[in-house]
């Protein structure tokens, strides 16, 4: 019996491969895929590093950038998404998930900063060669780092008093404060690497310095060689004034000029290349934009966990949308020393309140109610009431120089952690093979 059956089956079996190879020779071919690196518990196939080098190239085509060899830049391209995939991975094993409300109200908002509706949106972004799928799952990657920094650097870094009279004694030095635009090429060094693996990686620099010495462009050099997080975007940094630079830039500086190139420069992270774009003084009078904002905050505990805090917000939100009072309901409501107040914080500087925080706080119009917004110390209901443009004191100044201070040390801090978690992930390398 089991032979008839072992019998019937390789019939179904030669006529399923019959049919196959007499299908209609117009028949789509199959796109084959195979593993090209395996990070701890997680793989990067060949058709996702080439649909990411397709989306680099289309990106540098906008720029006008000239591409590295297709080649390099795969090898380049491999690399930051192997880095990527190792954070990804500590962030699903911390639980820190955006699921598919939160990922939709992120793209809308990206829609509306384009005067496009979401389906327009989304069809121009079809018309650009960008599969959407894609698009949507690059910005739940850019939303859980963005978290993961908050949680492993911005919470964490401390700014001193003595830090921010340093600061403020070297604006002193001078009149005004020089702010710096660069472009940064950075090749980071493992945890522990031995001599010979730093030797390699500082011919890794070398090798750039030198491309960028015989006239290379800056962006194509950063694209085929950096693994700054801006690599693939020209290596630009922007406008820095000194205080948000490192010293081991700032001795740099003194001798460069506009469109002169810096030496390696090796620090605890790795080994620097910059470029000096642009140079300009800055008036030492600071003004900031300063908010006057309310709010309501239910703190989370053993009974409220965060759905619930989150739920009872929505409903006082629909309560102020439909006319409840604001001020009324914080009273009532908010687990807040303002809640006496009716949530009121009254003017707040750049740097008052925490990352999160002020993120929301800078996205609303004067009015208007936020979505519940989480932060360290639990759920929060905000509503701007009015902006102002403001001189500040010296008070005020120091806010300044510890906002400045913070953004430099937690860049540097989340620098130091990214390099770390790829230096303690398994890889294995399958490209060549």
């Amino acid at each position: 019996m089991r032979k008839a059956m072992n019998s019937i089956w390789l019939i179904k079996a030669a006529l399923c491969a019959g049919l196959l190879l007499c299908g209609p020779a117009r028949a789509a071919p199959v796109e084959v895929d195979r593993i090209v690196a395996v990070v701890n518990s997680g793989v990067i196939t060949e058709i996702e590093l080439n649909r990411r080098v397709d989306q680099v190239l289309r990106q540098m085509a906008m720029q006008k950038t000239q591409a590295p060899p297709r080649r390099q830049l795969t090898r380049q391209v491999l690399e930051r998404m192997i880095t990527e995939k190792a954070v990804m991975q500590i962030a699903e094993d911390s639980n820190i998930r955006f699921d598919g409300p939160v990922l939709d109200r992120a793209i809308a908002r990206i829609a509306q900063n384009n005067n496009l509706g979401p389906e327009a949106f989304r069809k121009a972004l079809e018309a650009d060669g960008v599969d959407f799928r894609a698009f949507r799952e690059q910005i739940r990657t850019e939303m859980t780092i963005s978290r993961l920094r908050e949680r492993e650097a911005e919470n964490k870094v401390v700014v001193t008093d003595a830090e921010i009279d340093n600061f403020l004694a070297g604006q002193a030095q001078s009149d005004q404060r020089n702010e710096y635009r660069l472009a940064h090429i950075l090749i980071l060094t493992p945890e522990g690497a031995s001599p010979e693996k730093l030797g390699q990686l500082r011919a890794k620099a070398a090798a750039a310095l030198a491309e960028l010495r015989g006239g290379a462009d800056f962006a194509q050099v950063s694209a085929a060689y950096s693994d700054a997080e801006n690599a693939l975007r020209g290596g630009e940094l922007g406008w820095r004034n000194e205080g948000q630079l490192p010293e081991l830039f700032l001795r740099a500086l003194v001798n460069l000029k506009v469109g002169d190139v810096s030496d390696v420069l090796r620090s605890g992270n790795g080994f620097h290349v910059f470029k000096l774009l642009e140079k300009r003084g800055r008036d030492a009078q600071t003004v900031v934009r300063q908010t006057r904002a309310r709010h309501i905050l239910v703190k989370t505990n053993e009974i409220v966990g965060d759905a619930d805090a989150r739920n009872r917000l929505l409903q006082l939100k629909e309560r102020i949308e439909h006319g409840g009072d604001f001020s009324a309901l914080a009273k009532q409501h908010s687990d807040d020393l303002s809640a006496s107040r009716g949530g009121d914080l009254n003017w707040l500087n750049p740097g008052d309140t925490v990352p999160q925080f002020e993120r929301a706080m800078d996205a609303l119009r004067p009015g208007e109610v936020s979505e519940p917004v989480q932060s360290p110390f639990g759920w929060h209901l905000i509503q701007v009431q009015e902006r102002r443009d403001q001189d500040v004191t010296e008070e005020r100044k120091r806010l300044e120089a510890r906002r400045v201070i913070r953004e430099r040390k937690t860049e540097e801090a989340f620098e130091d952690w990214v390099r770390q978690a790829r230096d303690r992930a398994y890889v294995e390398y399958r490209l060549e093979e």
